[in-house]
């Protein structure tokens, strides 16, 4: 008989956050579309309108503008349970929710006017690659912007897409763009996350007015809520390392179907019966739920902070960062062990463990969870000097 290594989720009875329960009833729907992701380079339509009408393209917008405005943990984990059906599914919706929270930052009119339509998506890339000179247009301020972004992941889905850009009133600004001045560039050939659609986009000249952009590190909230006074970048990357968190668990319950009936060459017991494969499926098993846990101790002490009025101090991004960086390091870790325990199996297309394994080592190349944080993570540990002003 076929078992799941975690229990299946829980019914009505257990009153689970209204987010996460739908995430989970998208999985069919998800699986039945990966294949084509991969093949197409991007979302299928079918996978972008049902995230979009559960609302899973928008968990961050405020309760002021008509959105759910979950907490972090709650980001987390639906961003988790759609990644252990799919990387790029769940890569995408992990891109617009985090965006979406940047609503709280806007005016509440243009915040209304972007985020109040319920199927409204955006995305984007914080990367400063624009140039924006002092305009005006039709009597309003703003900023002719040119630039082209790199990874630009569910951009083509969206209505509004962002992109950062340096102001010759020497100002760092991110800039909405409406979909119809975006221009999009065919480079998205990458070895894993094949179907989020991450390719390179640009605008010419591209008019914007000032109220359509935030200064970041400088623009106060406008929303005065627990999620708008958590840090961004934290937010970011606990949203990010979910997503290798249910890759990895992805591959485990990948591997956990395979090992039932598969007996390896020259063997007569099956995988799941040999004591290689039962020790270092324990082993992988035990650092993945130390790494999730370690993540959502760290989300849940600086939620709690921040609900109570508190600002996050240093050390609590400092924690998120850590736990983030380990998060997609054991994932990718975790992958790569249930696809070398598969054997010859796994390099097959028809193998979902080959996906995982290049997906969750795409995690780990995102900045905000590369390996190399670790170093002003240590810093600011050890009291040392550090620069975290994107921290």
């Amino acid at each position: 008989m076929t078992r799941s290594i975690e229990p299946d989720p829980p019914g009505p009875a257990s009153s689970p956050p209204a987010p996460v329960e739908r995430a989970h009833g998208l999985a069919a729907l998800i699986a039945a579309h990966a294949d084509e992701a991969e093949r197409e380079r991007r979302l299928p339509q079918p996978v972008v309108d049902a995230l979009t009408e559960a609302g899973l393209m928008r968990l961050c917008v405020p309760h002021a503008y008509g959105g759910p405005e979950v907490d972090a943990a709650t980001l987390v984990e639906v961003i988790e349970v759609l990644a252990r059906t799919d990387g790029a599914t769940a890569w995408c919706a992990m891109i617009a929710s985090t965006t979406s929270s940047l609503a709280a930052f806007l005016p509440p009119v243009t915040a209304k006017e972007i985020y109040g339509p319920l199927g409204v998506v955006t995305g984007g890339v914080f990367a400063p690659n624009g140039r924006g000179a002092t305009a005006v247009c039709d009597g309003v301020s703003g900023f002719s912007v040119t630039g082209r972004w790199a990874w630009g992941s569910g951009t083509q889905h969206c209505d509004w897409v962002l992109g950062g850009s340096r102001c010759d009133d020497d100002t760092f600004r991110l800039c909405w763009f409406p979909a119809e001045r975006i221009e999009f560039h065919d480079t998205w050939y990458s070895s894993g996350m094949r179907g989020s659609g991450s390719l390179d986009y640009s605008v010419a000249e591209a008019f914007v007015p000032a109220d359509r952009t935030i200064r970041p590190g400088v623009t106060r909230a406008t929303v005065d809520s627990a999620l708008a006074r958590f840090p961004n970048f934290a937010l970011l990357a606990a949203a990010v390392s979910a997503v290798g968190l249910g890759v990895a668990r992805h591959a485990l319950d990948e591997l956990v179907l395979l090992a039932e009936g598969k007996r390896p060459q020259f063997s007569s017991r099956t995988l799941a019966e040999s004591t290689f494969t039962q020790v270092e499926f324990a082993r992988a098993d035990a650092k993945l739920r130390a790494a999730r846990a370690f993540l959502l101790s760290e989300i849940g002490s600086t939620w709690d902070r921040v609900s109570a009025g508190d600002p996050a101090r240093l050390v609590d991004r400092a924690g998120i960062r850590s736990a983030a960086v380990h998060a997609a390091t054991v994932a990718a870790e975790v992958a790569d062990v249930a696809f070398t325990l598969a054997g010859g199996t796994a390099v097959y297309e028809s193998s979902p463990l080959g996906r995982c394994s290049r997906d969750a080592h795409v995690v780990t190349q995102h900045i905000q969870t590369a390996p190399k944080l670790h170093e002003t993570v240590g810093k600011v540990l050890l009291g040392v000097d550090a620069d975290t002003d994107l921290f």
